[in-house]
């Protein structure tokens, strides 16, 4: 048998000899011949050599492993490839009975072993292959076998790493449930369906269930398998100074993204049966038990029948299947059929599709007839033209391409061990590929692979074919076929669009179901009707371009569309205002995209109504639909205040760009958002606290200070906050942990912080801010009401009684609390102070700030020279240097300002200076923070949007807008030098 691949080889590749036998590859031969001849097999090589020499100089990779390891290349020459073949398989089994018996595992040395014999297995297949010795079937199902051995032999390892650990109870570790009761692999994918090929990585998945895993009592169970899992994933697929065995993928299981490496067994099949999807059903097909528990495995198989093969299915069933063979073009690397750079795999005419041919039709047909249900392409094309649903001859040229794909993409694989299916550009690079092949003519291997491509390409675009015309006023839109239209392209260019073919092509691309939107026929066909809506409503934004993009984006992340394109279609209103978001506002486009249960708050009547007291019973009405009982109650009041902050934020955004907020409104109406949240979470933080640390008796109260104070946020606004308690004895320790008053306060107050601000699955909901405390960053979290009255008394500076001007309670334990807190905080503030002193400190402070925090940019409205800290400066200086008198104190910037002008203790002239130019550049902050990210310009947006935000200033153009916005601050900086004057 081994003088076999000799010839075989010889046959094959010598003829090739001359473009692939170079200095390279003698080289490698030069090397391997000093070994043979100091080993004693010289005669060995040298018959092999005709055959070798050529390999040598086609594949890098194969020459290495023959360089490095002669004795390799000996072994494989000397043996027929069935018997070395299983000496492979029986020393990888014999890794893994070792690790049952040796009573020290050396699990290092273990995968060296197994790198080495992966290795053996390569040069091996390589050389079967390349000869022809091996036909395609027999070269995948020798990859798969041993990717099975290996596969186990990983688990052995694993297992008696734990046993070793002791972490597991007594057990037959070589009973019938294999290594591990109760934990079972799957291999899926082309692993599953014994089709490896050369450089493949390997789909597995692993399930268990959890309560049959001989596991030492107090072992967490899935703690332990997701370990398990990943150290035989790390024993396969880490790369060593010996190489690596397989790339392994874990990714096929029940939603990746947010399950363990390991799923529990009675959690797959709820997933499977309530939302599993057709591409799911797809996969399966080809998964195959290989490892573990088969009693387990076999058990899970047959409880998945159902789901893989439905007896009966409707039409949006079937219209979905289909879908799938849409889908993949969505992700084709490479529409050429030409062979330079074709891909093999994804490419138009490749393996994919092929396969999506043949799964397709098994999805359907497959649960009626169970004689369909093969695992591997080729006996599922033969199954389906014995059943009568493919022609004999469809089913030959499909098979016959299938085979030459394969193997052009293992000589494609065999050069470098790269996983990758695609031809190389260069000439010379594809002529080392097809030389591989037995081609001695670059011009016949290119024309063999393109009338390939063309082939299975053709059959491909045959099965489940559809087209749709779309037509509106503004003329032509047809987005059939794969080519555009042209009286389409026209059409778009009218509507405004610089790409009109971009334009075209993703619409083309919905309409086959490339998106969840569109993939039943129902959301094809609203779609169809939606279209010409969805053009006039971007070309009205006056950025079609762009608010198209950005509906593209939020389109195509919906898992759903049915139900919001018959919204959209039922109330144009509506969709007009989404389309408009598209158009002016990314952020609260990327909100809609990552959360479109929005939309069940804009079904509501009053959604565009102005905002007002009502906001507090929307939360209070979410809050109470939280379910009852102590367990997890901070945590689902967590949650249920995200969803309902994020579509009233939503809300807020809305209304502030169709103006129907004024600036102050805006402002309170997000404070309100923020002070219900705090208002309903801070009774239970404290709660669980009791519950942790135990009762101990006192009072607290949350302070807001900063914009929240002042009830002047916006869209991206922080929190800033102070804890302020009173103990009943001061001596009292908590019950339980025995924590003193600053620790049970300060352990309250970092619950609500993180109640706050964690992210949940619900999203993030605010960030918290606690330096404005006495002391900052560095003293305590909360502080006590004679700490807080003894440092603003003693030692605090003039930039933090500025700050207490905007302080205010929030919530408080009790009411009697949280006024004795409003009355030390009035009487800090109204106590006598300089004011030539205080307006000192707070020129210096501003030109600190405007040295060490200048402003970032014009649009800078907080910090740029008479921007809102020159307005809110003003405002608090001189409500400290009045208030000892009984001037006004307010905590929101206008309405102190107002107070101070009523009061006759400043100018008219100089408030109206301030207020204007703070009013106006918080209505700017307002618009800019919902519509745009934090560094984003303006003058880069869309002219409609610099329209809206020109508005601001009752003007038309940014340019103007500029324009005014810089008389505004000249003028305000002049008031707050004015107002802001050291006097004796």
């Amino acid at each position: 048998m081994a003088d076999i691949l000799f010839s075989s080889l010889v046959d094959r590749l010598h003829p090739c000899g001359p473009v692939l036998n170079d200095g390279a590859a003698l080289y490698a031969y030069e090397a391997i011949a000093e070994v043979a001849e100091a080993e004693g097999w010289p005669d060995l090589l040298q018959r092999a050599g005709p055959a070798l020499m050529p390999v040598l100089g086609a594949s890098p990779y194969l020459a290495g492993l023959m360089r490095r390891e002669p004795q390799r290349l000996r072994e494989t020459l000397m043996s027929p490839p069935e018997a070395r073949l299983k000496a492979i398989l029986l020393a990888t089994e014999a890794l893994a009975d070792q690790a049952d018996t040796v009573e020290t595992l050396d699990v290092d040395a273990a995968k060296r072993v197994l790198r080495h014999l992966k290795a053996d297995a390569h040069l091996l297949t390589a050389l079967a292959d390349l000869g022809d010795v091996w036909k395609l079937d027999h070269v995948t199902a020798a990859l798969t076998r041993f990717a099975d051995a290996v596969t186990h032999a990983g688990i052995a390892l694993a297992v008696r790493e734990e046993l070793d650990r002791g972490r597991l109870i007594d057990y037959d570790i070589k009973g019938e449930r294999g290594p591990m009761p109760g934990l079972f692999v799957l291999a899926m994918g082309k692993h599953g369906a014994g089709e490896l090929n050369y450089s493949s990585d390997i789909d597995i998945t692993f399930f268990a269930e959890l309560d049959a895993l001989p596991l030492k009592e107090g072992v967490e169970a899935q703690v332990f398998v997701d370990r398990l899992a990943r150290r035989v994933s790390n024993i396969l697929s880490e790369r060593t100074g010996d190489g690596y065995v397989f790339r392994v993928d874990l990714r096929l299981r029940p939603d990746p993204s947010s399950t363990p490496t390991v799923v529990s067994v009675p959690f797959a099949l709820n997933y499977y049966e309530t939302v599993g999807q057709n591409w799911e059903r797809a996969a399966f097909i080809k998964a195959r038990p290989i490892a573990g528990d088969m009693i387990e495995a076999k058990a899970f198989m047959q409880a998945l029948s159902p789901f893989i093969w439905r007896r009966s299915l409707d039409y949006p069933a079937i219209a979905d299947i289909q879908s799938i063979k849409r889908q993949i073009h969505t992700y084709k690397v490479d529409e050429r059929l030409d062979p330079a750079g074709a891909n093999l795999k994804l490419g138009v005419g490749g393996i994919r599709e092929i396969e999506f041919f043949v799964q397709t039709q098994q999805l359907i047909l497959g649960g009626r007839d169970p004689s369909l249900r093969s695992r591997r392409t080729l006996d599922a094309l033969d199954a389906l033209r014995r059943a009568g649903h493919l022609a004999p001859a469809v089913a030959k040229e499909l098979k016959q391409a299938y085979v030459r794909l394969r193997d052009w993409e293992h000589r494609v694989q065999m050069i470098a061990d790269e996983q990758t299916h695609t031809l190389p550009e260069a000439e010379d690079e594809r002529m080392r590929v097809a030389a591989m092949c037995g081609f001695t003519n670059l011009s016949r291997f290119d024309l063999a692979v393109s009338r390939t491509l063309r082939l299975v390409n053709g059959h491909y675009g045959e099965l489940f074919s559809d087209s749709e015309d779309l037509s509106s006023s503004f003329g032509s839109l047809v987005f059939t076929g794969v080519e555009d239209d042209p009286e389409t392209l026209k059409t778009l260019a009218r509507l405004g669009f610089e790409h009109p073919e971009q334009i075209s092509a993703t619409i083309r691309g919905w309409h086959h179901g490339r998106i969840p939107a569109t993939r039943t026929p129902r959301g094809r066909e609203l779609f169809t009707r939606l279209v010409p809506r969805l053009l006039e409503a971007v070309n009205e934004t006056g950025a079609p371009d762009i608010a198209f993009t950005r509906f593209a984006v939020f389109f195509s992340g919906l898992s759903a569309g049915v139900q919001i394109q018959s919204l959209f279609l039922a109330n144009p209103k509506l969709f007009k205002a989404i389309v408009e978001i598209m158009g002016f506002s990314p952020r609260l486009a990327q909100l809609l995209s990552r959360h479109p249960t929005i939309f069940d708050a804009m079904l509501d009547a009053g959604f565009f109504d102005p905002l007002g007291e009502e906001l507090d019973r929307l939360i209070m009405a979410e809050v109470e639909r939280v379910p009852p009982g102590p367990e997890n109650a901070l945590e689902n009041v967590m949650n249920a205040l995200r969803r309902i902050c994020r579509e009233q934020q939503f809300r807020i955004g809305m209304q502030i760009l169709n103006g129907r907020l004024t600036t102050e409104a805006a402002g309170a109406a997000y404070a309100r958002l923020a002070d219900a949240c705090i208002i309903h979470l801070s009774p239970l933080a404290l709660e669980e606290v009791r519950r942790l640390g135990g009762k101990l008796s006192g009072q607290v109260a949350i302070l807001a200070l900063g914009k929240l104070g002042g009830q002047e946020m916006t869209a991206r606004s922080d929190l800033d906050l102070m804890t302020v308690y009173l103990p009943d004895d001061p001596s009292e320790m908590s019950s339980i942990k025995g924590w003193g008053a600053e620790t049970f306060f300060g352990r309250f107050t970092q619950r609500l912080i993180a109640a706050l601000s964690a992210p949940t699955p619900e999203g993030l909901l605010y960030e918290i801010d606690m330096k404005l405390r006495p002391t900052g960053a560095k003293g305590p979290v909360a502080v006590s009401l004679a700490a807080f009255e003894n440092y603003y008394t003693k030692e605090a500076d003039t930039w933090e009684f500025q700050a207490l001007t905007r302080a205010r309670v929030v919530w408080a334990t009790s009411e009697d609390f949280a006024d004795l807190v409003r009355l030390k905080l009035e009487t800090i503030l109204r106590a006598t102070r300089s004011e030539a002193r205080t307006a000192l400190d707070v020129l210096n402070m501003r030109a600190l700030m405007e040295r060490e925090r200048p402003a970032k940019n014009f649009w800078d409205f907080k910090l740029a020279v008479g921007g809102q800290v020159d307005c809110e400066f003003a405002a608090q200086y001189l409500q400290l240097v009045h208030a000892a008198n009984g001037g006004p104190l307010r905590v929101g910037t206008i309405a102190a300002l107002q107070a101070m002008q009523r009061a006759g203790l400043a100018s008219a002239e100089d408030i109206e200076a301030l207020s204007a130019a703070w009013r106006v550049q918080q209505s700017l902050a307002q618009v800019m923070r919902v519509s745009l990210d934090a560094n984003d310009d303006p003058s880069k947006e869309p002219e409609a949007f610099q329209r809206k935000l020109a508005r601001a200033v009752h003007t038309r153009r940014l340019d103007t807008l500029e324009k005014k916005l810089k008389d505004l601050r000249k003028r305000a900086r002049n008031a707050f030098e004015t107002v802001v004057t050291p006097r004796d």
